[in-house]
This record gives C-alpha cells, structure tokens and sequence, in this order.
C-alpha cells in the first residue's frame, strides 16, 4: 500500500503542470454537470415551497414515489409527443447527417480558398441566429395578410392565400426545412474537417485507375469519415427524446391550432410547467429523457461495436 502512494506521489510531482491545467477544466464539469445531478430527487419528490433552502428542497419534501411521471403518460396527450418528438428527431438525423455530408463534399473541391472560407461562413451563419429571431423571419414569410408567401409567392402561382398557423398539414414540412437551414452549417463543418483530413494520395491512385467522381465519393470519402458519421449520430440517437424547443415552440409562435403537429415533450412540459408551477413535473420529464437517452446511446453503441469495434464510442 505504501509503495502504491509513493508511485502516485512521484507520478503527480512528475505531471503536476498538466494537472494544474486541467483542474479549472475538471472544475467546471464537476460544477456544471454532476452537482446538478442531485436534483435528480426532486422528480421522486412532492415540493413544499413554504421549505427554504437547498437542501430542504432537495432532501426534507415528501417522498411521492413514481407519481410526478403520471403526468407524462396519463394524459390523452402522451401518444401524440411522444411520436412526434422520435418521428421529427428520427427524421433530423438522417436529413441533416445525408445533406451536411453532401454539402461538405461540395466544399471540399472549391479550389480558391477565399470562395470556401466566404462559403463556409456563410452556411454556418444560420446556427448562430437566435430561434426567436427564427421565428419573427417565418413570421414575416407565413405571416396571413402581409406574409412573403401570401403576399408574393402564392400570387404568382395562382394560389389563394393560406392561413399557415392554423392548419397542421403543413408544419412538418415547413419545421423540417427549418432546423435543416440552421443545423446544416455545423455538422458540414465537423465533416468537412474530416473530409480534409484525408490523404489525397488516395483520390490521386482512385483517378489513375479511372474512378468516377462518384465512385471516389462512395469508395474512398465516405468509407474514411464513417466513424466521423458514427460517433455524430450516436450523439444524435443520445439525444432523439429531446427537442430544440426554439423551434418547436417559438417557429410556430404557440399556436394551439398546431399543436397535434408541433407538440413534443419538452414544450408540452413547459406548457405544463407554466400552467401548474409543478417543479417536480419538470425534474422527472427531463429523468425521463436522460434515461431513454443513455439507454439509446448504449444500445446504439452496441449494436456499432458488433459491426466495428474501431468505431464505436466505447
């Protein structure tokens, strides 16, 4: 035992600036992500807001077991967000992973530097516009009576105006469109590091030996950013229970008429939390989402690691 402490000691006297640099790091994960998890309890728990403090709220209110969760699966509402929240994230995996590839690879064979640098900040711009400002420009496009599309584009082809916040039909499509424009950006960024990456000794063999454009794509890029692709949608699949309440909830501006459309768990949580003042509702939604989330990224992750032990998470 003692000889195991003396081996530690000179291994932290040896490495002691890395540590040093890596404690405000250390700091703030333990800070950010773990201390927060103690309000776990508050999803098993009935909140008493005559109790003060911390740790009152915490440890001392009543002990409700499982009853904060029936608020999620008792309702006639369940079915409804919870099939929209997995069809929409299903649906944005394999949208923006497909299109943020594609894109990456158009990038990748502008030759003049200047053009893709004024490109590629050009389509990373979207991620970094608020959704609330999202929201008042799908205002000014779907706006009834003063709207782009009323005013302007329907005109031309002969089609009467429509009240777009009030008919459902078209919001899976209209929300689609949107988180693909803001989130296509980022993820064409990540490949198209990964893209870059690449030898280009490969791509110099693939035109001797007569490949095809195409065929370099499918034979030789994408085969060498799969585990780029892998390790982005196991992200992705980890968080499929959540949803970007921006664009649910501030795109469709609240409309209650498009709720069998645009409702999802987090923003009927917020509507409930906003309605009832339930806390403890709120804490056992996001358990909830975290426990689905982590199972997924296990399963996912297992379901890589048969295929390809090199490309799995873990």
């Amino acid at each position: 035992m003692q000889a195991r402490w003396s081996r530690l000691r000179k291994r932290i006297a040896r490495h002691y600036i890395l540590i040093l640099m890596a404690l405000p790091g250390l700091a703030y994960l333990v800070i950010n992500n773990y201390l927060p998890m103690l309000g776990v309890t508050i999803a098993f728990r009935e909140i008493d807001y005559s109790r003060k403090g911390l740790f009152n709220l915490l440890f001392r209110n009543e002990w409700i077991g499982f009853k904060n969760f029936e608020y999620l699966f008792r309702t006639n509402d369940a079915y409804v967000i919870t099939r929209n929240t997995i069809l929409y994230n299903g649906v944005f995996i394999v949208l923006n992973t497909v299109v943020a590839i594609a894109v990456a690879i158009v990038l990748n064979e502008i030759r003049n530097r200047i053009a893709s640098r004024a490109y590629q900040t050009l389509i990373l711009l979207p991620y970094l516009i608020s959704m609330v400002i999202v929201g008042y420009l799908g205002l000014s496009l779907f706006n009834v009576e003063n709207g782009f599309m009323n005013r302007i584009v329907l005109p031309m082809l002969g089609i009467d105006p429509i009240s777009w916040y009030s008919e459902p039909a078209y919001w899976p499509y209209i929300l689609t469109l949107v988180n693909l424009w803001k989130n296509i950006g980022y993820l064409c960024i990540i490949y198209l590091a990964a893209i870059i990456g690449i030898n280009h000794e490969y791509y110099e063999a693939a035109v001797i030996d007569g490949a095809s454009k195409w065929q370099q794509i499918t034979r030789i890029t994408v085969p060498l950013i799969s585990p780029t692709i892998v390790v982005m949608v196991l992200l992705a699949i980890g968080r499929i229970f959540y949803s970007d309440f921006g664009l649910f909830y501030q795109v469709p501006l609240n409309s209650g008429a498009l709720k069998s459309t645009t409702d999802v768990i987090d923003t009927y949580v917020y509507r409930g939390l906003m309605t009832l003042g339930d806390i403890g509702m709120s804490s056992a939604a996001g358990l909830y989402q975290s426990a689905v989330g982590f199972v997924l990224i296990l399963l996912s992750n297992w379901l890589v690691r048969r295929r390809s032990r090199e490309q799995a998470l873990f």
